[in-house]
C-alpha cells in the first residue's frame, strides 16, 4: 500500500493506494478503501448532476426527383427574405430569396422556369454553405 497527496482543483486530498504488481487483483480489506481517503483541505463542491438532454431530431431530407432541382445557400449567412411561396410559378432569374451575408444582400435567384414545390427555409434562418433553401419543379 502506497499513500499519496492527490491536489484535485485547488483540494488536496491524502490516500492510498494497492499496487498490483503480478496482475492479479488486490486482496480484499476489512476496511474500504473510500474511508480511508482522508482529507486534507475543504471538500470539493459537485456539481449538480445535468438533466438528461433529448437529442434532436433530424430533419427528414426531401426526396428530389429529377424534374426538380434544388437552390442551395452559396454562402454561410442569414435568411433576410423570402419572396416566393410554395405553389408559386417563377420563371427564369426571378428572385426567390435574399441572404444576408458578410453585411451584403445576395439574391438567390430561380435557374430555371417552374413551380416552387417547396420552401425549406424561413426569414431570420441562419444557414450554412449547401443548406437546401427552395425546390423548384
Amino acid at each position: 500500500m502506497r499513500k499519496f497527496l492527490i491536489n484535485v482543483n485547488g483540494n488536496s486530498y491524502e490516500v492510498e493506494v494497492d499496487e498490483i504488481t503480478d496482475g492479479s487483483a488486490p486482496t480484499a480489506r476489512a476496511q474500504a478503501p473510500l474511508a480511508q481517503a482522508q482529507q486534507v483541505t475543504q471538500p470539493v463542491a459537485q456539481a449538480p448532476a445535468a438533466a438528461p438532454v433529448a437529442a434532436p431530431v433530424a430533419a427528414a431530407e426531401p426526396i428530389v426527383s429529377a424534374e426538380q432541382e434544388v437552390i442551395d445557400s452559396p454562402m454561410p449567412g442569414n435568411i433576410w427574405k423570402v419572396l416566393v411561396t410554395e405553389g408559386e410559378m417563377v420563371k427564369s432569374g426571378q428572385t426567390l430569396v435574399i441572404l444576408e451575408a458578410m453585411k451584403m444582400e445576395n439574391e438567390l435567384v430561380a435557374p430555371r422556369d417552374g413551380k416552387v414545390i417547396k420552401i425549406m427555409t424561413s426569414e431570420g434562418t441562419s444557414v450554412n454553405t449547401g443548406d437546401k433553401l427552395v425546390i423548384i419543379e
